[in-house]
């Protein structure tokens, strides 16, 4: 059987790269091939718990390599119970984040040195790594903005003009509670990847309307991965 194809999706909060993943994911399931949906920090049982607590905004404070550590333990369950046994039985595996996140979360922008991260990441992911890597870039001041307003929104109501624009309290999380600064060192971490790695990342304009940026990642999936497999 033929190995499958393994996607991610990167980008800062509030940059439409989860509903992004999830479209493709649809489109993908629609042309008839067959997908897994998962995502980082998650994605198996284990993963989920280390999850909860990595986003906890209540939890004590702690180094960026210790965080980078709980991220590689995550990883490795996953990549263990979900995405080796989907690649292995052909299927697309659509990951919304992945070892890019950490390498800008807790690199370029936490200063955890290179070294140690490029040797966590030699040996949890070893050869699994995405053939392709959809990068959603926006504006760290747009993207925090979506987020405040993808919190304030009461749930199972769309977001709306009457919908509060700025955030009546601490963001959903401790990453998207972070200063300016941060959010701004993330965008250009995930430029910069992109830019050292264009045989395995597209950078898409993450201000577009959905259906535009929707568009643009299925050319890109296309041109890279499934013209090359036909």
């Amino acid at each position: 059987m033929t190995a499958g194809w393994f996607i991610t999706f990167e980008g800062g909060e509030g940059s439409g790269k989860s509903t992004q993943a999830k479209r493709l994911a649809d489109r993908l399931t629609a042309e008839g091939h067959a997908v897994t949906v998962t995502r980082e920090p998650g994605g198996s049982p284990f993963a989920e718990r280390l999850r909860a607590l990595i986003l906890d905004p209540k939890l004590e404070t702690h180094s960026p390599l210790a965080e980078a550590l709980l991220f590689a333990s995550a990883r490795a369950d996953h990549l263990e119970q979900v995405i080796r046994p989907a690649l292995a039985a052909g299927r697309f595996v659509v990951c919304d984040r992945f070892s890019d996140s950490t390498r800008v979360y807790q690199g370029y922008a936490g200063r955890v040195e290179p070294r140690l991260l490029e040797a966590l990441e030699l040996i949890i992911v070893q050869h699994t790594k995405p053939d392709l890597t959809i990068v959603v870039d926006i504006p760290a001041e747009i993207g925090l903005a979506r987020a405040s307003l993808r919190l304030n929104t009461p749930p199972n109501q769309a977001p709306s003009e009457k919908t509060p624009k700025q955030p009546r309290s601490l963001l959903a999380d401790r990453f998207e509670a972070r200063g300016l600064d941060f959010h701004k060192k993330l965008r250009e971490g995930f430029v910069e990847i992109a830019r050292l790695e264009p045989q395995r990342c597209v950078v898409v304009d993450g201000q577009k309307s959905p259906d535009d940026v929707a568009r643009d990642v299925w050319a890109a999936v296309q041109s890279r991965l499934l013209n090359e497999a036909t």
